[in-house]
Parts: C-alpha cells; structure tokens; sequence
C-alpha cells in the first residue's frame, strides 16, 4: 500500500471530522490586559403603601360549643368590621383555626375542670393605609383581641429598582474615575459587569399578642416609615 496515500487520507478525514464539530471561540481576556475593579452601591427610598396583618379572636368556655359559638359571633363581627373599612374579600384569608381542651388547676395544684380554648386567625391585606388606624380600632372594638403583627410593604418596586441601578453604575464609574486619576492611569472600556438586588422585607412592627390587646394601644397613629431598595454594582474596567 503506498504510504502517502495512507497519511492523505488520515489527515483528510481529520479535517472532514473536525470540520463537523462544535467551534468554541476563546473569549478569555489577554494574560496582560490590566484591569481596575470596583464596587458601586446605589439606593432608592420607598414609601409603604400597603400593609400586612394578623387579627384572631381568641375565646374560652366551660364547654367545647360554648367557646366556639362564642368564637363565631366574635369572629363574624370583626370580618364585617374589616369588610367595612374596604378591605377586600381576596385580602382577607384565614389562617389558623384550633379548639384544644386546657386543664385547670387550684393555687394549691389541685385539678379543678376543663376549659376550652378557641382560636381563629386572619391574614388581611390593607391597601389604604390611610385607614389603617379606624380599622385597628374597629375590629377590637368588634371582638379582636390578637393582633400578632403589622408589616409594612410596597405593592410594585420595580420603579425603584430600576433607580437603585442606575444610582450604583454611576457610583461605580465615580469611584473608577477618581482611583484612575489619583493612580496617574488612563480607563479603558469595561469588561465586565456584575449586580446584586437587595429587595427589602416588610417593615415589622410589633402589635400585641395572644390574649387581650388594648384598645389604647391600636388607636395610637401607624407610621409606616420608609423602606430601601439597596443594588450593588461591580464594574471591571480596561487600564490604559
């Protein structure tokens, strides 16, 4: 067999088959290229426009039936006292609804019967915050006598997001631009960019508890406060 005949065909069916595959195209940066890196932070403050809240009604009795039927009037008037501030009926979910029997006891430690405990819980949504301080007042003076918290929250951030970016890029070219001049380097163009979104939780507020919540406390003005949207930026910069 003629020996160069052998090779020619080796190496044209190593190019057919490398003809086949996948091209890969190295985007790695030059070993020399010098780069500056920097970190931006930028911020945009909300204003809460909408809040979270937990109200139960919690009842005891001499009997199961006694303490749910006591639970059920209390709890019907404090949907209708909720209703009645404009809450809507999809913001209004329950949450928790439990009956357990609870052993007394003399100061002495001797057993002296049973009560019954019942607690049933909603999860509201207020959408006016405006009314926030009626219906707190309202729905204790219909029977709710556990609030376990106020959030606050802000229905659509996406406004403020997009200012945090915008606030954290400018942070960062700041930044590039001032530790060039003071390293006596010229900026080329940016290689690359990273970000990170801080999204804000609910702001908490602390009402009450299990158990009686009094009525002075709920008529004591809500402030919302302020909530803030926090982006980091990093930015990798060519130097000249």
């Amino acid at each position: 067999m003629n020996t160069k005949f052998v090779v020619f065909t080796l190496l044209a069916l190593a190019l057919i088959i490398s003809a086949c595959g996948p091209t890969t195209v190295n985007q790695a940066a030059p070993a020399n290229l010098r780069l500056l890196n920097v970190n931006g932070l930028g911020q945009a403050f909300l204003s809460p426009d909408i809040a979270y809240i937990y109200i139960g009604v919690h009842t005891e009795g001499a009997s199961a039936s006694e303490a749910v039927s006591a639970n059920k009037d209390q709890t019907n008037a404090v949907m209708e006292a909720i209703k009645s501030a404009g809450v809507d009926a999809k913001d209004i979910r329950t949450t928790n609804f439990s009956i357990w029997p609870s052993q007394q006891y003399s100061p002495e430690g001797v057993a002296t019967g049973t009560i019954y405990i019942v607690d049933n819980q909603v999860y509201i949504t207020v959408r006016d915050l405006d009314k926030l301080g009626d219906l707190l007042d309202d729905t204790i003076s219909a029977g709710a006598n556990s609030i376990n918290s106020i959030q606050f929250d802000v229905a659509d951030k996406s406004e403020a997001l997009k200012e945090a970016r915008a606030n954290a890029v400018e942070n960062a070219k700041t930044q590039a631009t001032e530790l060039a001049g003071a390293a006596g380097v010229e900026l080329g163009d940016i290689q690359s960019i990273n970000f990170y979104d801080s999204s804000p939780y609910p702001i908490f507020e602390g009402k009450g508890g299990g158990g009686g919540f009094a009525v002075a406390d709920a008529s004591v003005p809500v402030q919302p406060g302020q909530l803030t949207i926090s982006v980091t930026v990093s930015l990798a910069y060519e130097i000249k």
